[in-house]
């Protein structure tokens, strides 16, 4: 069995000892080594009785001849370096990189970390571990958890006296880093990175933040109407609550908007996850979505996510409008009628322009709240709200012979419906409910959707909606 000896010094020399058979003691030629040991292939100690079938053992030998206060040989460069700490070392905030790679040159160098040349890069340990590097031009950009930086790659930025850059080609393969100003990172979310052009989108859940990193810097997008948003929906995926949950980001190129997955391990499908997306024409985020990707991502013109383990495609000609992964969900629309919000009003009536097949969900007003409860020591708030409002199709019905719509009915191109109270009775409250028409508030909240009758799977456009209302007189 062969055995593998470690040279320690180049000047040395590897002697044979051959087993002696005088007398049957096998003993080694030389006295005071046994050679090899048996447990890592040698052959067993001389004191057992074996035969000799010109077994042998290597010995390492640094004096000349060998004997006794010979002459000892200078010890030269070590012929193989062993490192003190042979365990692995994990740097969670530090780059190392190989060799190069030319497939076109046949070169492949990637399996070299010569320990002689700087080969590593490291960043502040307090700004937590390196979660993603993105590749830009002549930039790598590393994504911290609690900092974004980048250094240039292949280049050196040299600096003139007067304080102008310059920049020069040099043996360094990543250049001195330079952090980006603000105190944020990726967190431990690198899945919620989305690139489209100069434009990076990425989450800091640990900051309650969603940002954008572009040719101006760090912004943080989710203060755009949406810092309440951001702020629950993040303590609830850190929450023991719902559990550690994901978050999937990923650019939609067919509408050029960032899509945002935030989800929950939890198992109620109404509290497990929220996708919407970010338009950069509005500044905002402008809509919910109804599905949610283990992936998302753009390859040219297409649109494509995994759920379940299966690919799927958006915006598909051959699938029904608001279908993702096999299931249809109809598509709605929440806003405020806002008018004079000082002044008490009636909302008697809804109507809106667009087209067939939109229903009127909720309509509610504005809520009168922390009054005293039944129960003593309970607290309820009121609120006016009217009745689901059909839409044309959904509310058409037949009467001696005569078609009608108890819902919407539609006037030159038009849709109007009047508004149905269906408000409990509160203190002092002499009508209420059906008895009066419309319902009584300063602003109210509406929600509509569309419905299920009309042309279903079809596209269904909303483009205004008003409201009818008196001021009260008191």
């Amino acid at each position: 069995m062969a055995a593998a000896i470690e040279i320690k010094y180049f000047n040395t020399f590897l002697l044979k000892k051959v087993l002696s058979n005088e007398l049957l003691d096998y003993e080694p030629v030389y006295g005071g080594s046994f050679g090899i040991p048996e447990e890592i292939g040698g052959y067993p100690a001389p004191d057992l009785i074996i035969t000799p079938t010109g077994k042998e053992w290597v010995i390492e030998e640094a004096r000349i001849q060998g004997g006794y206060n010979d002459t000892t040989v200078d010890f030269g460069v070590k012929a193989y370096l062993v490192e003190d700490d042979n365990g692995a070392s994990i740097r969670a905030n530090s780059l190392i990189y190989s060799g190069i790679y030319n497939s076109r040159t046949g070169i492949n160098n990637t399996n070299q970390f010569s320990v002689a040349e700087d080969i590593t890069k490291s960043l502040n340990p307090s700004n937590g571990s390196i979660q993603k590097l993105y590749a830009e031009d002549t930039n790598l950009i590393i994504f911290q958890e609690d900092k974004v930086s980048r250094a240039l790659i292949d280049k050196d930025a040299i600096y003139s006296a007067e304080g102008g850059g310059t920049v020069t080609s040099s043996n360094a393969v990543i250049g001195d880093i330079q952090a980006y100003a603000g105190n944020y990172g990726i967190s431990q979310d690198p899945q919620s990175f989305a690139v489209y052009g100069y434009r990076k989108y990425f989450t800091d859940r640990f900051r309650n933040a969603v940002l954008r990193l572009s040719q101006d810097g760090l912004t943080e997008i989710s203060e755009n109407g949406m810092t309440d948003f951001f702020r629950d929906t993040f303590n609830n995926i850190n929450s023991a609550q719902y559990g550690q949950g994901n978050i999937i980001g990923g650019w939609d190129v067919h509408n050029k908007q960032y899509v945002l997955s935030l989800q929950r391990s939890v198992s109620n499908p109404d509290q497990n996850y929220s996708t919407l997306n970010f338009d950069e024409l509005v500044n905002g985020f402008s809509s919910f979505l109804t599905f949610k990707p283990t992936q998302l991502f753009s390859i040219r013109n297409k649109v494509f996510s995994l759920n379940s383990g299966t690919l799927w495609i958006h915006y598909s000609n051959n699938v029904p409008v608001g279908s993702f992964y096999g299931v249809t969900s109809p598509a709605s629309i929440t806003f405020v009628f806002n008018e004079n919000p000082a002044v008490s009003k009636n909302f008697k009536t809804v109507n809106y322009e667009g087209d067939n097949g939109w229903q009127v969900n909720s309509f509610i007003s504005d809520a009168q709240r922390a009054d005293p409860g039944s129960t003593p020591g309970t607290w309820i708030s009121t609120y006016d709200t009217t009745a689901l409002v059909p839409s044309y199709i959904g509310g058409v019905y037949v009467d001696g012979g005569v078609t009608y719509h108890y819902g919407f009915d539609r006037k030159e191109n038009k849709y109007f419906a009047n508004l149905t109270n269906n408000s409990l009775p509160t203190d002092g409250e002499v009508i209420y409910g059906a008895q009066m028409t419309g319902i009584k508030g300063r602003y109210a909240t509406v929600t509509m959707s569309t419905d299920a009758v009309t042309n279903p799977g079809g596209l269904k456009e909303l483009w205004s909606v008003g409201s009818v209302y008196s001021i009260s007189s008191y």
